[in-house]
C-alpha cells in the first residue's frame, strides 16, 4: 500500500537532509516534487493545492529554517498534515444506538460490497461480541442473495432466510423485525449496486435508507479505481447520505491516491479498509499509522496488535512448558512458529510493518531473501513424518532424498532447513535462563532472527 508515494516522498526528504542548513528556496524546491509525486499518485488536485499550501505555510518558517535539524522539521510537517488530510483520528463504526442497529452497505457492483459485509460481521462478532444478523438486498444479481448466505456459514453469522419475489424494502423491512425479535444487536443490510452510478439505483438504496433509518450508511469503495472513487462517494453523500467509507482492494493500490482524496474531497470518515481477499482481512484505519508509513516510518503499533491478534497463547504456553521443562525444541515446534508467522502476514506483511524498511529493500533483493521461503519451508516439513518432525537425528541422507522430492525442493534446502533449525534450538536454550516470559516473547520473533539476513533458500 502506498508503495510508490512512499518512496518518491523517501527520495525526496533524503536529498533534503543532505542539505543541513535549508534556505526557503530548498524547501520551495522540495514542495514541488512533492507536489508531482501526490499527483502522480492519483491524489485530487483540490486535496494537493490545499495540502501544499498547509505545509508550504508552516515549512518555510524562521522557526524551521534555523533549527538544527530542518530537513526533520519539514518531514514532521508533512507527516502531521498527511495525518490532518487522512482524518486525524480514527473512527469505528458507531454502535451507539438502539438494538438492532440497522448498518447499511452501500455502493457499486464489483466493489467488494457483499465480501465486505461478511468481514464486518465477523468483526462485529469476534471483536465487540455483538449478535449480528446480515441481509442481503440485492435482487437483480444472479446468486448473490446466496452468496452471502455462504459467507455467514463461513464467518459463523446468521443470514436472513431467502423469499423469493421480495422487494429490497420488504427484505429490510423483514430483516429488522427478525432483528427485533430474535435479540440481534446489529443488522447488517448489503444493498445491490449497479455497473455505474444510475437515477434507479440511487432510488433504490433512497427508499431502503428511509425504511430503515440506517444509523451507518457505509460506502463500500475499490481502492483500485483511483479517482473514480472520489466520484462514487461525492454522488453517493449527495444523493443518499454517507456517513462512513470502506475501502477495499487496498492491498493492490500502490498508488493510495483514493484513499489521500476521500476524506479531503467528501469530509466522510474512512472507517475499515480491506487489505486481503481473507474473510478476517479488514483493519481499522487510522490517520496517523498511514501517515507514519508513507513517510518510511513503519506503523510497530500495527505489528504488535496484529501479533496479539495471530498468536495462539495456548501453544505459546505448550512450547514454553515443553521448552523450559525436560522437553526439546523440535521441528514440530519450528512447523508452529512458521505458521504464526504466515497468519501475521508472512515475511513481507511484517516487513512492511517495521520502520526504515523502504530503504533497505535493495539489499533485501540482493540478499535474495524469498518471499516464498515460509512455503517452501512448510512443505518441507510437511514432508517429514511425525517421527522424523520429533527426532530429527533420524533424518540420514535416504529421509532426506524423499522428503526433498516429497516437497519439490533439492537435497540443499533440506540441509539449509535443518541449520537454521540448530539455530533456532539453540536460542531456545539461552532463552530457557529467561524464564517463562522470555521463551513467550522470543518465540515468534526466533525463526526471523534465525534467518539473520542469510540466504535461507
Amino acid at each position: 500500500m502506498f508503495e510508490g508515494l512512499a518512496d518518491r516522498l523517501g527520495g525526496i526528504f533524503d536529498r533534503l537532509r543532505k542539505h543541513g542548513a535549508l534556505s526557503e528556496g530548498d524547501v520551495t524546491a522540495a514542495l514541488r516534487e512533492v507536489r508531482i509525486a501526490l499527483l502522480e499518485a492519483d491524489v485530487a488536485l483540490p486535496v494537493v493545492k490545499t495540502f501544499i499550501e498547509k505545509v508550504r505555510e508552516r515549512a518555510v518558517g524562521q522557526e524551521v529554517l534555523r533549527s538544527i535539524t530542518p530537513a526533520q522539521q519539514v518531514v514532521k510537517i508533512v507527516h502531521d498534515n498527511l495525518v490532518e488530510m487522512l482524518g486525524t483520528e480514527s473512527e469505528q463504526i458507531n454502535l451507539n444506538a438502539a438494538a438492532p442497529i440497522p448498518v447499511m452497505l452501500i455502493g457499486l457492483q464489483g466493489s467488494g460490497k457483499t465480501t465486505t459485509s461478511a468481514k464486518i460481521a465477523k468483526r462485529l462478532s469476534e471483536r465487540e461480541r455483538k449478535k449480528v444478523l446480515m441481509a442481503s438486498l440485492d435482487t437483480r444479481r444472479p446468486a448473490a442473495q446466496e452468496q452471502l448466505r455462504i459467507l455467514g456459514e463461513q464467518v459463523k453469522v446468521a443470514t436472513l432466510p431467502i423469499v423469493p419475489g421480495e422487494d429490497p424494502v420488504t427484505i429490510a423491512r423483514r430483516a429488522m423485525s427478525v432483528g427485533r425479535l430474535e435479540g440481534y444487536d446489529v443488522v447488517l443490510l448489503d444493498t445491490a449496486g449497479r455497473l455505474a452510478i444510475d437515477a434507479e439505483l440511487m432510488a433504490e438504496v433512497a427508499a431502503v435508507r428511509d425504511a430503515v433509518q440506517p444509523v451507518e450508511s457505509l460506502l463500500v469503495v475499490d481502492a483500485m479505481t483511483g479517482q473514480d472513487a472520489v466520484t462514487v462517494a461525492t454522488n453517493f453523500d449527495r444523493d443518499v447520505g454517507v456517513t462512513g467509507l470502506v475501502l477495499t482492494r487496498i492491498d493492490g493500490d500502490a498508488r493510495g491516491g483514493a484513499a489521500l482524496s476521500l476524506r479531503g474531497v467528501t469530509g466522510k470518515p474512512i472507517k475499515l479498509i480491506g487489505t486481503g481477499e481473507k474473510l478476517d482481512a479488514l483493519d481499522a484505519f487510522h490517520p496517523e499509522r498511514i501517515a507514519s508509513r508513507i513517510l518510511g516510518m513503519g506503523d510497530i503499533v500495527s505489528l504488535v496488535e496484529r501479533a496479539a491478534e495471530t498468536i495462539d497463547k495456548e501453544e505459546a504456553e505448550k512450547l514454553a512448558k515443553k521448552v523450559m521443562g525436560a522437553g526439546e525444541f523440535d521441528l514440530d515446534d519450528m512447523l508452529g512458529q512458521l505458521r504464526q508467522i504466515k497468519k501475521m502476514g508472512g515475511m513481507s506483511g511484517m516487513m512492511g510493518l517495521l520502520p526504515g524498511v523502504a530503504k533497505i529493500k535493495e539489499k533485501l533483493a540482493e540478499a535474495n531473501v524469498d518471499q516464498s521461503i515460509l512455503k517452501k519451508q512448510e512443505a518441507i516439513l510437511l514432508s517429514m513424518t511425525k517421527a522424523e518432525r520429533r527426532n530429527p537425528k533420524l533424518l540420514n541422507a535416504s529421509r532426506r532424498r524423499r522428503i526433498a522430492a516429497g516437497s519439490g525442493c533439492d537435497v540443499s534446502d533440506i540441509n539449509r532447513l535443518l541449520k537454521q533449525y540448530e539455530q533456532m534450538r539453540g536460542m531456545m536454550k539461552q532463552v530457557k535462563k529467561l524464564g517463562k516470559k522470555g521463551i513467550m516473547r522470543q518465540g515468534l520473533s526466533g525463526l526471523l532472527g534465525g534467518l539473520g539476513g542469510k540466504r535461507p533458500f
